[in-house]
């Protein structure tokens, strides 16, 4: 059976890139009718917090994603935190030493750098592997010196293939590979250790995971090879680069899913685009359902180059989706917006909800964000936020002498409907042969504050009589 696993460290909210990973994952897994796991990579104590693990596990169900073991529900192959797996960690550390693959190293940085500098070397070049060799007397003197030791795995000199389902056969030559830490000083593993150990014992079948893992996997297949452990399949997806190629980060905008959640984006909307990052079919279709995405995808279509995050993009399609929701559904998300500029209090009434609705599905072709719908519909609640440069443009002395005298047309149009409010204001502009541009401009931004929204008509009858009235009475 298929397993593949998404593990993220606690450090931040969800990135972009790392959502990919995740979304990937689990398309893999849904596709082969395999298990997607979730893990949480958290050894690094002084950056990792419990709040973004919560954030975490938050913002990946928001894109739609669930899992089948992982921290909150537990699994056949816990514990899903690294944190509380150090006893195995330090077992199988332990089996190495045993095994003669693994040697304790007592060298600090500033002795490897002297030497590599005393060798002509970069300073920074890497561990010259002194400690494989060193006798029990030297052992001895740095344990009485007080020196805590890390554990280093013994690279055997050979080549190491990467058969990659992305990027194909990658050769990496061991020379190239120092002797590399498994353990630290202070009894915790190694991101390259967790990550085999864990991998191993939670029978991970395919690595998906981006291609700055690469120069990683050879330190992994050793791993692998020196506890007998099948090697899960590596599949190494292209980096998430901004507009402009360069590596994604804030001067690109926002980075992280919950930045996008507070936008107002749809996590249908953000699935579907992120699922198309540096993937495709070969008809180069935009918008799937999941279960789509699920029945198509395969890591084959995946690209080798990068791929690049487009915001306008992701907008475009938002508004797609926004567009094809219900205004119910789309009242329902919109209700902190509302309520965080005040349009609507905590007690909304059933009336109520149905009039917001009405008014969401007049404007609703407009909309691109979520955020964006108290903008859009406020003024159907509360007086308007007049634009300074449409009471400019239509409220002078002249729009408001048209006021005025359209003004009498609707105080007299007994029907408060589409129909009837059209026909007599249509008629009153042929009887006094005004272009219906004349009148209906002014009106507009009388009652609405704007110079665009519903259909005029539409809006008036749902502003109501009294609402319509006494905006327009305030203007003459």
């Amino acid at each position: 059976m298929v397993r593949v696993r998404f593990a993220p460290s606690p450090t931040g909210y969800l990135h972009i890139g790392n959502a990919r990973t995740a979304l990937f994952n689990y398309l893999f897994a849904r596709k082969n009718k395999g298990n997607f796991i979730l893990r949480i990579e958290d050894t690094d104590t002084e950056r990792s917090k419990k709040e973004y693990e919560i954030a975490l596990i938050e913002d990946l169900k928001w894109m739609g994603l669930d899992w089948d073991e992982g921290p909150d529900i537990g699994g056949e192959f816990g514990p899903y935190r690294q944190m509380d797996r150090l006893n195995t960690y330090r077992d199988v550390a332990e089996r190495l030493l045993k095994e003669g693959k693994a040697y304790r190293c007592y060298c600090s940085r500033e002795e490897i750098e002297e030497r590599n500098v005393k060798a002509g070397k970069n300073a920074s070049a890497g561990y010259d592997n002194r400690c494989r060799t060193i006798t029990e007397k030297e052992k001895e003197r740095y344990e009485k010196e007080g020196r805590k030791p890390v554990i280093r795995f013994i690279v055997p000199e050979r080549d190491i293939v990467v058969d990659d389902i992305i990027r194909g056969r990658v050769v990496f030559e061991s020379q190239h590979i120092p002797d590399f830490v498994i353990m630290k000083s202070d009894g915790l593993p190694t991101f390259h250790f967790a990550v085999v150990v864990d991998d191993y014992l939670m029978k991970i079948t395919h690595v998906i995971r981006g291609e700055d893992h690469l120069s990683n996997t050879p330190k992994h297949i050793l791993l692998f090879e020196a506890l007998s452990a099948p090697i899960p399949q590596f599949a190494h997806m292209s980096m998430t680069l901004g507009p402009d190629k360069t590596r994604l980060s804030k001067r690109h905008g926002a980075t992280s899913v919950r930045a996008y959640r507070q936008a107002g984006y749809l996590p249908e909307a953000f699935f579907n685009y992120i699922s198309l990052l540096g993937w495709g079919t070969t008809e180069s279709q935009d918008i799937f359902t999941k279960e789509e995405l699920i029945e198509k995808f395969s890591l084959e279509r995946c690209q080798k180059s990068s791929a690049v995050f487009d915001p306008e993009k992701l907008l475009w399609m938002n508004g797609y989706y926004i567009r094809k929701a219900s205004p119910e559904r789309l009242l329902e998300l919109s209700i902190p917006f509302l309520k965080e500029v005040e349009v609507i209090e905590d007690n909304l009434s059933e009336d109520g909800k149905r009039y917001l609705e009405k008014a969401i599905a007049l404007e609703q072709e407009k909309i691109k964000l979520l955020k964006d719908i108290p903008y859009h519909i406020g003024f159907f609640i509360k007086d308007p936020v007049y634009e300074e440069e449409a009471v400019k443009k239509y409220l002078g002395d002249e729009g408001k002498r048209v006021l005025s005298e359209v003004f009498v047309v609707l105080e007299r149009c007994e029907k408060w409907s589409v129909s009837s409010l059209e026909e007599k204001i249509r008629k009153f502009c042929e009887e006094n042969n005004y272009k219906p541009s004349v009148v209906f401009h002014p009106l507009r931004v009388a009652v609405s504050g704007k110079t665009k929204g519903p259909g005029l008509f539409e809006m008036l009858e749902h502003l109501g009589r009294e609402k319509v009235i006494s905006r327009v009475r305030r203007w003459i």
